[in-house]
């Protein structure tokens, strides 16, 4: 699809590496979570199956309402950076779209999810600690889990709205999507399928007319948040 292709790159492995330092933190308490960051005005939950284009949309989003207001948080930014180092391997390649992080998705889900059993919340604790107050819009591009939303919807009840990304499986499929087992039937990326009302749908099929109609609702809801603060 044309428009995929033409997603925004990822930045560069260079910096990707000068922030590895940053990406590994300890988790701090609530009350120090709280007293660390501003709290934002809008936090947009995002979800989707993989190859959907969920990056491709939310760095739309981002640069439509502002980067020097819009943050993209990703939970899996800390989840990377930790087993990169317990593992030796090189972080700017795993935060990649390559086929290294490919190699290593299966294992890094076993070792995340062990995390995540004994204390659910880390990585979202992890991603929105230090998040500088500039931000009142803040991106979550990568929810996967129920413990994700039902986290966000506890510490940012009145700021959290969760969005669904769809593309179909041909779409998907064109975009480079194979079936992986371990991968694709894990609950990382099979627990978000149900069991959630979304707040808004978006529809990620190739049809720009479609995707910017339903950004365009979206983006009004959040202007709406923000000029209420």
């Amino acid at each position: 699809m044309e428009e995929v292709k033409k997603s925004q790159k990822r930045k560069s492995s260079g910096d990707n590496e000068e922030k590895a330092t940053d990406l590994i933190k300890k988790p701090k308490s609530s009350q120090q979570d709280k007293e660390s960051s501003e709290q934002p005005s809008v936090v947009l939950l995002f979800s989707g199956k993989r190859k959907s284009g969920k990056d491709f949309v939310t760095d739309i989003l981002q640069q439509r309402i502002g980067q020097d207001v819009c943050t993209i948080l990703r939970l899996s930014g800390p989840l990377k950076a930790q087993y990169a180092k317990d593992h030796n391997l090189k972080l700017d390649k795993l935060l990649d779209a390559t086929e290294y992080k490919e190699k290593y998705r299966a294992d890094m889900i076993k070792w995340g999810e062990e995390k995540r059993n004994q204390d659910p919340g880390y990585f979202c604790q992890l991603t929105t600690t230090d998040v500088p107050a500039s931000f009142k819009v803040w991106i979550i591009s990568d929810a996967r889990r129920q413990t994700d939303v039902k986290y966000f919807k506890e510490h940012f009840t009145k700021e959290t709205l969760t969005v669904r990304v769809e593309a179909k499986l041909k779409v998907r499929e064109c975009r480079g999507y194979v079936f992986t087992k371990g991968v694709d039937d894990a609950e990382s990326e099979c627990d978000l399928d149900t069991g959630i009302s979304w707040d808004f749908t978006l529809h990620n099929n190739g049809d720009k007319h479609t995707l910017d109609k339903e950004l365009n609702s979206l983006i009004e809801c959040v202007n709406e948040r923000i000029s209420k603060n």
